[in-house]
């Protein structure tokens, strides 16, 4: 196209001349909380050092070379998968440096928990702080971000969306089985037992609160929690709000049935004499998005379903 290139330059021919050089390597630059990450190109080698973020990973069809506490995601996360033959790169609070640079990551996604070790991370890879738990933050909201900010970074921002639309739909879905059978009145009390006296109960400024408002429930607990969206309370605690339904998130501690069941004080709880305990699988209650959507679908199959006077 360009046979007669400086002749054209000399005459002020600039489109053609700038059409015969290389075009640079795009790079594009994501503020996080500990600076900013940029990459030339989609990442391919990603390491995850916590659990909402390999969620993120995986709902976006992404599968990590590398996360931390590969076996506790297995047991407490579960939903989604993970695929066989993922490293293990130590705990989330404190993984191997060494195993992680033997991955040869090119992006690895941590959060602010790590703070300390972010520069070093930073040495072997780019990373990427994003904390979807902390002090004044919005649990479903950040992790919508992080999701988002992934699929970008990874150009799979269709997918990002695609997951976002089929929570929505899901939970547009489910309040509409709930409001069909009359079931959005009472308030909900969701909690986790830690033994026979004690639970953890989930408050308004936790991940599951999305979940709750979506299906046009209000929570019971009417008290703000800490920054993991919980508080841990007796069981004493529940009384005072008689007109809540008790959803009790497994898994429980073994015995505990047989326990409450010679336990005065639980017997008398009116959400037990009116047998409204409920309870549902595990939804792990420190993830990202996909946690709303499991619990909204596990919650709206349990009330439906009826409840019980105890714990099973």
């Amino acid at each position: 196209m360009c046979t007669r290139l400086f002749s054209q330059f000399l005459a002020g021919g600039i489109i053609c001349l700038l059409s015969a050089l290389p075009l640079a390597s795009r790079a594009d630059t994501w503020q996080h909380e500990r600076g900013s990450v940029t990459l030339k190109a989609p990442p391919e080698r990603v390491i995850a050092l916590n659990w909402a973020a390999t969620e993120a990973l995986l709902l976006l069809g992404v599968t990590p070379v590398g996360v931390a506490d590969r076996e506790g995601y297995k047991v407490w996360v579960d939903k989604p998968q993970l695929p066989a033959g993922i490293a293990n790169v130590g705990t989330r609070v404190a993984p191997s440096l060494e195993a992680i640079a033997e991955l040869k990551p090119d992006l690895i996604v941590t959060s602010s928990e790590m703070a300390p070790a972010a520069d070093l991370l930073q040495r072997i890879a780019p990373t990427y702080v994003i904390s979807v738990y902390k002090a004044g933050s919005r649990p479903f909201e950040k992790a919508t971000e992080m999701l988002i900010t992934l699929g970008d970074m990874l150009n799979r921002e269709q997918q990002a969306q695609a997951v976002l639309s089929d929570i929505e739909d899901t939970l547009n879905t489910q309040r509409q089985r709930l409001e069909q059978a009359g079931l959005t009145e009472r308030p909900v009390a969701l909690v986790n037992f830690l033994d026979d006296r004690h639970v953890r109960i989930y408050a308004p400024n936790g991940l599951y609160q999305r979940a709750l408002s979506a299906l046009g429930l209000d929570n019971a607990w009417p008290h703000q929690g800490n920054y993991w969206g919980f508080s841990v309370v007796g069981l004493e605690a529940i009384a005072p709000y008689p007109e809540s339904r008790v959803v009790v998130i497994s898994p429980t501690v073994p015995g505990l049935s047989e326990t409450l069941a010679n336990s005065p004080f639980w017997t008398y709880l009116p959400s037990v004499r009116r047998e409204q305990i409920y309870q549902i699988e595990p939804v792990w209650p420190f993830g990202g998005v996909f946690p709303v959507k499991r619990l909204a679908t596990l919650l709206t199959d349990s009330l439906l379903a009826g409840g019980s006077g105890n714990v099973r």
